[in-house]
């Protein structure tokens, strides 16, 4: 799943709203992309720093320009002794523009649910389907 969530080429292929992403800058344990996003009649452009730490199963995201006031995000991957991973995520931000931040406010319960769903989804294309 680590790997899935580092491929942050491919989130167009598969993340609603994610309408393109262009790696800037590549090093060996970070990602600089840009990532535009559309909902209804909005579209926004931003910048984000994703730090690989796979020594400790995370993924850190920072911001570094667009719409936001702040936007950070961390996933964190627990191994399952019987197969699989749980994973921890937790994002925290908030638009500059007032009509953004209370549009994203009363749609990020579905919209949440929404790319949750695109993720395992995705999981299940490129590693199967788990059996119960």
């Amino acid at each position: 799943m680590f790997a899935l969530v580092a491929d942050v080429e491919k989130y167009p292929e598969f993340l609603p709203w994610c309408a393109g992403l262009r790696v800037i800058e590549r090093g060996e344990n970070t990602i600089t992309a840009d990532m535009i996003v559309t909902y209804k009649v909005f579209r926004e452009r931003f910048r984000t720093r994703v730090t690989l730490d796979r020594e400790n199963n995370q993924i850190d995201v920072a911001y570094v320009s667009g719409p936001f006031r702040k936007l950070e995000n961390r996933w964190r991957f627990i191994d399952r002794p019987e197969g699989g991973s749980i994973i921890d995520f937790v994002i925290d931000f908030e638009f500059k523009n007032f009509l953004l931040q209370a549009t994203a406010q009363a749609v990020f319960d579905k919209a949440f649910a929404r790319m949750s769903e695109a993720f395992v989804k995705r999981a299940e294309d490129v590693y199967g389907r788990r059996s119960a």
